[in-house]
Formats: structure tokens, sequence, C-alpha cells
């Protein structure tokens, strides 16, 4: 059986950590993927991804800053509700430039429902706690050395994890 898996990172660099994801699939670039796998910078292109997931993944791992309270730097792999998206019944509120995970989740849900396509059986997050998210071109130094422990955990999922059809190795904290 063959799934398909999108690594997706967003965020802005022009707004400091709030550019980790975008930062961690660059350094994903030059590594070896297994079938099935892709990897992809969206950015701020929220819209984008929405209607990329339309092309039907098994596995969507967004890779964004995420900030839940921890120590600048901390790494979270967070599992998404059952199906990861909401259903249609919340409207989308379309910003090209300022999208949340939800709202593009949100998004696919109406999108999904209007076209007959499914959305990823499996929505996952790798995220890192921002110690900066203000205007301002790079990272903060314990996000900018928390990139390669992010890049390590993606390759872990898309090789031994959720794409492969196994659980992850690493204990999920589930979203509220």
């Amino acid at each position: 059986m063959n799934t398909r898996t999108l690594v997706a990172g967003i965020g802005n660099v022009f707004l400091g950590d709030d550019g980790f994801g975008v930062e961690t699939v660059r350094s994903l670039a030059g590594h070896p993927l297994p079938p099935g796998a892709e990897v992809v910078d969206f950015g701020v292109r929220g819209v984008h991804l929405a209607y990329q997931l339309l092309d039907g993944y098994d596995t969507l791992v967004l890779v964004d800053a995420t900030a839940r309270g921890g120590a600048p730097g901390t790494l979270y792999l967070i599992e998404a509700g059952p199906s990861g998206v909401p259903g249609p019944a919340g409207a989308a509120v379309l910003d090209g430039h300022h999208m949340t995970p939800d709202t593009v989740l949100a998004l696919l849900g109406t999108l999904c429902a209007g076209t007959g396509s499914t959305p990823p059986r499996r929505t996952l997050v790798v995220g890192c706690e921002p110690a900066r998210t203000e205007e301002g071109i790079g990272l903060s130094p314990p996000v900018a050395a928390a990139v390669p422990g992010a890049v390590r955990m993606v390759l872990e999922l898309l090789h031994d994890g959720p794409g492969a059809g196994e659980r992850p190795r690493r204990e999920l904290r589930r979203t509220p």
C-alpha cells in the first residue's frame, strides 16, 4: 500500500521565530525521503497548502512555531483530532498572508465537502516554542538550535512513523 505524506513548512520569515517551519523544511532538503513523502515550504501561503492537500495525502505533518508555554526552543509533537480537519460548519476567514494551521484545516474541510475529496487521515504538528515573533529576520538562538532536532523528528516520522503506518515512538501531546 502506497502512502502519501506531505511535510509542510509554514510561517513568516519576517517575524523572527515564526520562520521556524520554513527553516526546518529547508534543512530537510538535503535528506533522502521515503517513497510517497514530499516536503514543501509553504511559508505564508496557507490557501496554496489547502489546495495542495486536495491531491490526496494520508498524513500531513505541519512544521511551525507553536506557542504552548514551554521554554523557547522546546519541540512538540502534537497529533490533531481524529481527522485533523474541522467539519465544513466552521467558515474559514481567508487572509492569504496570515492563515494559522487551524484556519488552513478549516478551509480544507470546506474544500473537501465541496469537492468530495478526503482530508489526510492523520495530521501531526512538529512545533517549536518561539522566543520572539515580532518583526525581524532570523531565528533566535534557542529556536535555531532546535532546527536539527526538528529535522530528526520529521525524518523519524517519515521513515518509521505514521507515513509508514506505525505510531510514532515519541509520546504525542494531543491538542485540546
